[in-house]
């Protein structure tokens, strides 16, 4: 009965019968049902309240109406989430949000594609579910990791990869050096040269095409002439603070791919030895070997 029901999905142009959609256990006479409460269940346990319709509980949808509503108001600008939750969540989120209050839900919707993992879908039993905690016992720091989540657009699937990190870091390194030259120069306060950069962002959040723009600006602009607070303005808005990572050595994990390389090359096994190495370098790290030990440092 909600009349624009279906807007954001476009379920109007779309064709989706009952037999496409997960049933959340109940039956459906149109793709378009949901439930708002659910009678008690003996494997509910306690999770049921009384209500009109007798003791059950919300349908699933209803928490996060509850939750947005409660934090943010009956009424806020952005709403985000999987492109899996277009259908039937987050149109179902609208119809009870704005049937309940009659005013707009969220004035914006922004819908982000899965990120895989080593070209496949992230998971634990396939060694590829990675962490904050991973990633930072690995080494990286949370603008490396930014930096490689911002560097595909949020439309396409973007493919995460430690070598990935590692390429975050030079990157990362680049900038933080033509800062370094800013930061040491009194420049004049003129018409941003970083306006493309910006333009990117204003089109669809484009941050591959922002990050691609920033670059060539920094391989072409002269330092001398350049406004630091224009550089930190497009640096706050794609969230990066370039702090010099910290070094506290090198973690556990790095170690053990070292030793393994050393032992590798004392047993003469170099083809061993070069593929560890190359791992070390995708993770970030390099080797520098002597005549009887070896030292390990962050790529610059």
């Amino acid at each position: 009965s909600f009349p624009t029901y279906g807007r954001l999905s476009r379920l109007d142009s779309r064709t989706i019968t009952t037999s496409k959609i997960v049933d959340d256990e109940y039956g459906r006479d149109s793709a378009a049902d949901f439930v708002l409460w659910k009678s008690q269940r003996p494997e509910d346990g306690p999770n049921h309240w009384p209500s009109p319709w007798g003791p059950g509980r919300p349908g699933w949808h209803i928490e996060c109406s509850a939750m947005a509503m409660k934090h943010l108001g009956e009424s806020f600008d952005l709403h985000s989430g999987g492109v899996d939750l277009i259908f039937p969540h987050h149109e179902n989120e609208i119809a009870q949000s704005e049937a309940a209050t009659g005013k707009t839900f969220a004035r914006h919707w922004f819908h982000v594609t899965h990120l895989l993992v080593d070209g496949g879908k992230m998971s634990k039993s396939s060694g590829t579910l990675h962490t904050l905690d991973d990633i930072r016992a690995l080494g990286f720091s949370a603008d490396e990791l930014r930096y490689v989540l911002i560097s595909g657009s949020y439309r396409q699937p973007l493919n995460f990869t430690l070598a990935s990190l590692g390429a975050a870091r030079k990157a990362l390194a680049r900038l933080r050096d033509f800062r370094a030259k800013l930061s040491a120069t009194i420049a004049p306060e003129s018409p941003s040269p970083f306006q493309p950069v910006m333009d990117a962002l204003l089109d669809d959040l484009n941050t591959p095409e922002a990050l691609g723009r920033l670059f060539t600006l920094v391989r072409q602009l002269d330092p001398a002439v350049i406004s630091l607070a224009a550089l930190d303005h497009i640096l706050w808005a794609l969230g990066l603070t370039l702090e010099a990572p910290a070094f506290d050595g090198p973690p556990a994990e790095i170690q053990q791919l070292a030793a393994q390389r050393w032992a590798a090359k004392a047993a003469r096994d170099f083809a061993t030895a070069d593929a560890l190495r190359k791992q070390l370098s995708a993770a970030g790290w390099q080797v520098a070997d002597a005549a009887d030990s070896y030292q390990l440092s962050p790529l610059p």
